[in-house]
């Protein structure tokens, strides 16, 4: 019999606006191909996208992990001239769908703002490729780029990561890689709603069960697909799951977001309380009703308008708006 517990209520706009879509059923690992092959949210197409709001991107091959051919691309306005911001991303989807281009718009404001521009990485998924590809394939992209700053007219101090969900905590695992082997210098690190701890022993992980996006069973899905037998024991790395971290000291500034009725906001409230205990400068929003990723799907509703200027707000504060 699952553990379930009483989950606070939704925001009544997002409440809506998950009735009009239907819900969503728990995934399965048979699912995973059939995902694939289907735009992994809402809203426009992302190089669509950057195409009206005159972005141009370019793809270069780089080394990943153990040396393969992985891909990224970067992004920036098509008229871009001097030095501004840098923004690394490591894209969302549970580490088992999605691409470089998923989540790409939430930065793309500040990249206009600031004469930034946009790193994007295209990291290989698991079940495919388990546990430690995807998180090194992300480090070898932050590496390229941290080798590429002049080329790219990125200012040294203002080089940031950022994702969400998946991206979110393969952010905060390329993050420790970069502390650990005295990787590029990140000003700060951007974790929307991040996905960190493997174990699904939190409360929030109970209460998130069958009902709103991205569930408890399918939590175990994606933790599975990248670690297999390992999920839940001791033989978890920290950059896999940077929850099981003991010491976060020395990393860059955090802001960290999430929902007051998803899966993951008791693991995300514990990592940023984490980062306060060792000194580490954290910037903390669990918005209240919020499921996962409500934001993307009810954009319109006044939390969702809410979360996405307060990121921006910290955004401008960082990189220098």
């Amino acid at each position: 019999m699952t553990d379930t517990l009483t989950r606070p209520p939704f925001d009544p706009e997002l409440d809506a606006a998950l009735t009009l879509m239907g819900g969503f059923p728990a995934v399965t690992a048979e699912m995973i191909p059939a995902m694939r092959s289907q735009p992994m949210g809402p809203g426009q197409d992302p190089q669509e996208l950057l195409r009206e709001r005159g972005f141009v991107s370019r793809d270069v091959t780089i080394a990943g992990y153990k040396g393969d051919d992985i891909v990224v691309s970067v992004i920036q306005k098509g008229d871009r001239t001097g030095t501004g911001p840098g923004i690394y991303h490591t894209h969302g989807g549970g580490m088992i769908i999605g691409d470089r281009w998923g989540g790409v718009s939430t930065v793309l404001d500040a990249a206009e703002r600031t004469n930034g521009v946009i790193v994007t990485v295209e990291y290989r998924l698991a079940p495919e490729y388990p546990d430690p590809y995807l998180v090194e394939d992300c480090y070898a992209g932050l590496v390229w780029t941290g080798e590429h700053l002049e080329e790219l007219g990125i200012d040294p101090t203002r080089l940031i990561i950022a994702g969400a969900s998946a991206g979110g905590g393969l952010a905060a695992g390329t993050a420790l890689l970069a502390r650990d082997r005295q990787g590029p210098a990140l000003a700060a690190q951007l974790l929307m709603c991040p996905m960190i701890d493997d174990r699904d022993a939190t409360t929030s992980a109970r209460q998130i069960d069958g009902v709103g996006v991205w569930d408890r069973p399918t939590n175990v899905v994606g933790w599975t697909a990248l670690l297999g037998d390992r999920r839940g024991t001791d033989d978890v790395s920290i950059y896999a799951a940077p929850s099981r971290a003991t010491d976060l000291s020395g990393l860059p500034p955090a802001y960290i977001d999430c929902g007051s009725a998803e899966v993951f906001r008791d693991e995300d409230v514990a990592y940023a309380t984490r980062l306060w205990e060792a000194g580490v400068q954290a910037e903390l929003h669990v918005w209240a009703g919020g499921f996962h990723g409500f934001e993307a799907f009810a954009p319109h509703a006044a939390v969702s308008q809410a979360a996405v200027a307060a990121r921006d707000s910290w955004l401008s504060r960082v990189l220098g708006a």
